[in-house]
């Protein structure tokens, strides 16, 4: 019987091997978000950097040259959380190089304890929009321009969803049904929900109320004519609207022009104003921090609780009734 001859091996990957290669390079990329693979590059753009100038290797790096790094880094005031960062960018880069990473080396580890001992500086956060600033944010637009009424609807929309700015810029008109008693929107994507399984916020309607934010975004989308897609969207010179979507820095600029126009300190906001001041401002009313996890999509009540907190710090003080003045002093 005639031996059958062994199939040849082919001599470069088939398609099918070189698509299942480019989809998984695309699903790796799509792990994180567009902003955060922007600060990686950046981190190790500057470690490469640093290790030229003191003619260290960073690739592969040695623990000592981490340590000594981060040690340079935060002699110049970098946060320890930028620091982390810079870390989690350096082992990236040397698995992605399929190299030993010395991220976690202990030389590394131990250098970062006491940089996070030594850091004293308080974390900086910026001033929560209550319901007071919001609704003066809100009258401070130009009503008459479609860039008012899309401003205006973004920070009703913002601020009465508890959205992070991520979340508002890529909100989408498929993503809201409406309801009788408001929209029920639709989240894709959010910080607490990387796997993109979805969330679901109520969004209520105001009656009689010119801050509603469920009228807000409507009026919006009718005069300017949007039917899919982008819900907030760039505008041209001109009041003329454009395709592409809103961008996170955008919200910010957004909350920071109207506060400035409400007569408020702009320095004082940003983009997450909305989602801290919808927390803040529920607390102060006494509602269920379970309602509020609801709105807000926290995974831990522990954030939680500090809004309820500060809004409950006075209340039955331990020092009521203490050092007042006797009669007639």
């Amino acid at each position: 019987m005639k031996k059958l001859a062994p199939l040849p091996r082919p001599t470069a990957p088939s398609i099918a091997l070189a698509t299942a290669e480019n989809a998984a390079a695309a699903y790796a990329r799509g792990s994180r978000a567009a902003s955060t693979w922007r600060a990686y590059e950046s981190d190790w753009r500057i470690f490469v950097a640093w290790c030229r100038s003191v003619d260290e290797l960073a690739l592969p790096a040695t623990p000592h040259t981490v340590a000594l790094f981060l040690a340079a880094q935060a002699t110049l005031g970098h946060a320890p959380s930028t620091l982390d960062r810079r870390r989690a960018a350096i082992r990236l880069v040397h698995v992605g190089a399929k190299l030993p990473s010395p991220h976690d080396a202990l030389e590394v580890d131990e250098v970062l304890r006491g940089i996070r001992r030594a850091w004293k500086q308080p974390p900086s956060q910026k001033a929560p929009a209550v319901d007071a600033e919001v609704k003066r944010m809100a009258d401070a637009v130009e009503p008459q321009t479609l860039q008012g009424l899309r401003d205006r609807a973004l920070v009703l929309l913002g601020f009465a969803g508890a959205l992070r700015r991520s979340e508002l810029v890529a909100l989408d008109v498929e993503h809201l049904q409406q309801r009788r008693e408001g929209f029920s929107m639709h989240i894709a994507h959010s910080k607490t929900d990387q796997e993109g399984q979805g969330q679901v916020v109520a969004i209520a309607r105001v009656l009689d109320s010119p801050y509603c934010p469920v009228q807000a975004v409507l009026d919006w989308l009718v005069v300017a004519e949007i039917r899919t897609g982008a819900v907030f969207r760039r505008m041209h010179r001109g009041d003329a609207l454009g395709h592409s979507r809103l961008t996170d820095q955008s919200v910010a600029l957004v909350i920071k022009k109207l506060a400035l126009r409400a007569g408020l300190d702009p320095e004082r906001y940003a983009g997450h104003s909305l989602r801290s001041g919808f927390l803040t401002s529920a607390a102060r009313r006494r509602a269920s921090i379970f309602k509020m996890a609801d709105q807000s999509r926290h995974r831990s009540l522990d954030t939680l609780r500090a809004y309820v907190r500060d809004a409950e710090r006075f209340d039955d003080h331990a020092g009521l009734g203490l050092l007042q003045a006797k009669r007639g002093q």
